[in-house]
């Protein structure tokens, strides 16, 4: 009776089941995909992982292909924005936000973006034909899914401050760190606003290439970049900045000028009106692995963009230690399946003596990092902090990281509960190949004793217990009583 009734039971799965792969499409597509009946195969994951641990066996990265993988798509998009495609190409709205079921032709890497079939598709699976038909300044917050920032009307540039980013962890190993990004602080001004531009036109003027340059096929990603920049910019600080879409100008009062966007490139745009560092990375359709096709960079130490324009996500990163081992698959997996609307932040930081912005090879300053110099003072000994986002861009599939260099003195650590224990953990405990690559050495000779003395202060006045552990704080990449601190400096 027993086997008659699973039999029963069994029989009736079938029948149903094969009804649903019958009747629903979406069931019916992604049983396809898995068994490899159509081309397009995307990501699963919608939530970035929180780290890309060295401590997982990962596979041998060398031997992964990506050709087939591509990141979620964005044509669901199109019944949420405001736009005149479907007049414009006259097909039905509903038409045009699903997926076709037979994919077009990638849009290859290194064609100007001009000379483009306008049957290629992107890898988030839009026509070059309906990016064109969609013009300058769509929606890209409905496109992407990150919405654009509020508006900041108390925001003062002459007194901001950034927020008092202290990404320290312990244990320390190489990992992401990866969160989610908070979409009003994608890009943060502060008062050294008008400084810094000045300075990165400066450093455009002297060394060209090496800090702002793009290949051929990265048109469209650099004039979605910039156009969804400026949206950022007139969204969250309107008092200081204004768009006119018509005659395709950009109004900046605090620099009291107007970039012509029609006859300024897009980086060139970028260069003059955010203070931020962007490497844009597209997908190689023969591979599906990503490559740097573009960026302004101003802020690297070590590097410049000649150095590694045209280059490989892992060839890029080769020297940082552990890369190869603990994370090129991840990432390289990762970059692959990105959706658009997971964007996500971390924290680099490092110590160093003044403020170099710009460090290329051979340059000066890097003999400070060579000794412990007895003249060095505390007062010149800074934390530099790279606040860091990498977003997919979502019409060209770009993958974009942008990062801005933040200096702080390390006589602010000492009322910042926690933070003296935790950096002197790091620099007397830290893994030797992380903390050589890291560079703080010639600065530890002034800098740990005065750690010393500030986590002594802080037990003695009860800030901190005399026998707390050092471990990643909850309020990471900040510390207890951030906010009443900033808020506190900067006057608003």
């Amino acid at each position: 009776m027993s086997a008659i009734l699973l039999l029963l039971l069994g029989t009736a799965f079938l029948v149903s089941s094969a009804s649903c792969f019958l009747i629903n499409n979406k069931s019916r597509d992604v049983v396809l995909t898995r068994l490899r009946f159509r081309r397009r195969r995307t990501s699963g994951a919608r939530t970035p992982p929180r780290s890309f641990s060295p401590e997982k066996q990962t596979p041998d990265a060398g031997s992964v292909d990506y050709k087939d993988t591509f990141p979620p798509s964005r044509r669901c998009a199109l019944s949420e924005i405001n736009s005149d495609l479907p007049s414009l190409l006259k097909k039905p709205l509903h038409e045009l936000s699903k997926s076709p079921e037979t994919r077009g032709p990638d849009i290859p890497l290194d064609v100007p973006f001009r000379n483009v079939d306008p049957k290629c598709v992107t890898p988030t699976e839009f026509t070059v034909e309906e990016v064109r038909a969609l013009g300058d300044f769509p929606d890209y917050a409905g496109l992407s899914g990150v919405p654009l920032p509020n508006p900041y009307p108390e925001f003062d540039i002459s007194k901001a401050k950034p927020r008092p980013y202290r990404p320290f962890r312990w244990s320390y190993h190489q990992t992401m760190s990866l969160t989610k990004l908070e979409p009003d602080w994608w890009l943060e001004l502060e008062s050294t606003y008008i400084k810094r531009i000045k300075q990165r036109q400066e450093l455009y003027a002297k060394h060209g290439k090496h800090i702002l340059d793009a290949l051929p096929g990265s048109e469209l990603a650099c004039k979605e970049l910039m156009e969804m920049c400026l949206q950022f910019l007139a969204a969250r600080y309107p008092h200081y900045f204004s768009l006119d879409k018509e005659g395709m100008l950009f109004h900046n009062k605090i620099l009291k000028t107007t970039s012509d966007l029609k006859r300024t490139h897009p980086l060139n745009v970028i260069l003059e009106n955010v203070p931020e560092d962007f490497a844009i990375m597209l997908r190689n359709p023969e591979t599906g692995f990503y490559h740097f096709r573009a960026g302004v960079i101003c802020s690297s130490l070590g590097w410049h963009l000649g150095t590694k324009l045209g280059l490989r996500l892992h060839e890029i990163h080769a020297p940082i230690p552990d890369y190869k081992e603990k994370m090129q698959f991840s990432m390289d997996r990762y970059f692959a399946k990105k959706p658009c609307d997971k964007a996500i932040q971390r924290g680099s930081w490092g110590l160093e003596v003044d403020e170099p912005l710009f460090m290329p090879p051979g340059d000066a300053h890097e003999k400070h990092r060579d000794v412990q110099s007895p003249d060095l003072t505390l007062s010149r000994c800074r934390l530099r902090v790279d606040w860091q986002t990498l977003r997919r861009l979502p019409l060209s599939g770009a993958i974009v990281f942008n990062f801005k260099a933040i200096f702080t003195p390390v006589e602010e650590f000492r009322d910042e509960a926690y933070v003296p224990s935790l950096v002197l953990k790091i620099l007397r405990d830290g893994k030797k190949n992380l903390m050589q690559y890291k560079s703080t050495w010639h600065t530890e000779h002034v800098v740990v004793p005065a750690l010393e003395q500030y986590e002594r202060e802080q037990i003695e006045k009860g800030t901190i217990p005399e026998n707390w552990q050092p471990h990643t704080l909850e309020e990471s990449p900040w510390f207890p009583g951030w906010e009443e601190k900033w808020h506190r400096t900067q006057g608003f």
